[in-house]
């Protein structure tokens, strides 16, 4: 069985172009996250909970709109969201240039948000309903390679940029980021939109033999709040790690993410087939050390090699463990609720940034910003803790594979044998 599902083909075309797209698209928000509480700062004088707000306010508005974006796709209606969001996205934009204070900003962050949150959803609903059902675990992995190095190169971008050329070459470069990804995805949602493929399309009875609509699944909420509690460090270094270098002295503190990101690329293949082997376990607990020590040693860090280090051992437990909460929550719902997973998983990811920005900066507007990566531990020390008390409550750490994961992406001879082989799994389970 392990030859059979190794030969299903994962890079396809439609793979890569999703990859590129999706690589995109979190590229041009990073650009300008870590760039902006800077600008600020340095324009508008604003303190340490003001700059928090550019943050979290935009990461609540993105999660409002895929809670709308997540029904849309249900009813295929995935060609709307990308366009619709992309747009809106490139005007808020281009409005920044427009901006005199803090307010307006702010409101067009929230428009920013809105856009984001509406295309975000489709891409990664779409990957994950043309990899192949045996490979996931791999094929989840590489997919979610490209939201995590857009979100480790975007902030070095933006910031060379910005301290550079200034803010409006910076807002510029972010805007013409947005309008390559047009032409990229036509191809993806012509195909799709005329074809009617993709689970978004896929009527609940052709699933499940039943006319009645699947239930909300509750084994989402683990992944989902595990995800979050990590995503809150990430929101302390995307928000901060620039004024942090100013505290610490630091020449370029923005090339953490650079190093982040060479980690994240070495390990997530390795993380993806590992998943796939061993499960979630495998990767959650020492991916969480691994984000504890490397926040830590970037307390710690007095010198741009000590960054380097802190970065790149960050870099190992953030980029495999991301990519398997991902691959976990797809996992265990229907193909119908790819969309809703999807929504989940980035809702959790943008609102653990949210509150990152506004917990980690009142902690650092009371102590200082080394002190604020100190206390951001005590978030993976809770991961722990909720993972191992529910692993042992439940008497497994096994993920329970949703028995209509088997779907139609893969080929009609390839179905058959698969369908047989996750049935026995499941009862087995």
């Amino acid at each position: 069985m392990k030859d059979q599902s190794t030969q299903v083909k994962l890079w396809t075309t439609d793979f890569i172009l999703l990859m590129l797209c999706n690589f995109l698209l979190f590229l041009q928000l990073h650009m300008i996250v870590s760039p902006l509480p800077s600008y600020v700062q340095e324009r508008f004088h604003a303190n340490a909970f003001e700059v928090s707000l550019f943050t979290c306010l935009f990461a609540l508005s993105a999660i409002a709109a895929r809670l709308y974006s997540a029904k849309a796709l249900e009813k295929g209606l995935r060609n709307a969201m990308i366009y619709i969001g992309l747009s809106v996205a490139l005007l808020a934009t281009l409005g920044y240039y427009f901006a005199a204070g803090i307010a307006v900003l702010l409101l067009l962050r929230m428009i920013f948000g809105v856009g984001f949150g509406m295309s975000s959803t489709a891409f990664p609903t779409m990957a994950s309903d043309i990899i192949p059902v045996k490979r996931m675990g791999e094929g989840m992995g590489y997919f979610g390679l490209s939201t995590s190095l857009a979100m480790s190169m975007g902030p070095i971008i933006g910031v060379t940029l910005l301290q550079g050329s200034g803010f409006v070459t910076l807002m510029l470069c972010t805007a013409g980021v947005i309008v390559v990804i047009y032409p990229l995805s036509y191809s993806l949602t012509r195909k799709k939109g005329a074809q009617s493929q993709g689970v978004s399309a896929v009527p609940v009875a052709k699933v499940s033999g039943t006319g009645e609509k699947i239930p909300f699944n509750r084994k989402l909420i683990l992944p989902s709040l595990l995800n979050c509690l990590l995503s809150v460090t990430y929101g302390g270094l995307v928000g901060f790690i620039v004024l942090y270098g100013k505290e610490a002295n630091l020449s370029n503190p923005a090339l953490f993410f650079l190093f982040n990101a060479l980690a994240v690329l070495l390990v997530r293949p390795f993380a993806g087939r590992l998943y796939d082997s061993k499960g979630p376990k495998a990767l959650l607990i020492p991916g969480a050390i691994f984000v504890a020590v490397g926040l830590i040693i970037l307390s710690f860090a007095t010198s741009m090699p000590i960054l380097f280090v802190a970065a790149f051992i960050y870099g190992i437990g953030y980029g495999s463990m991301q990519s398997s909460l991902q691959t976990w929550m797809i996992q265990i719902v229907a193909p119908t609720q790819r969309g809703m997973a999807n929504g989940m998983f980035l809702n959790t990811l943008d609102l653990g940034i949210a509150m990152g920005a506004l917990l980690l900066g009142a902690i650092a507007s009371m102590t200082s910003y080394t002190d604020m990566y100190r206390y951001s531990v005590i978030f993976m020390i809770v991961f722990l803790l909720v993972y191992l008390i529910q692993g042992k409550r439940s008497g497994t750490f096994a993920v329970s594979v949703h028995p209509l994961l088997a779907h139609t992406h893969i080929s009609a001879k390839d179905t058959e044998s698969m369908e047989q082989t996750s049935d026995k799994s499941v009862e087995k389970k």
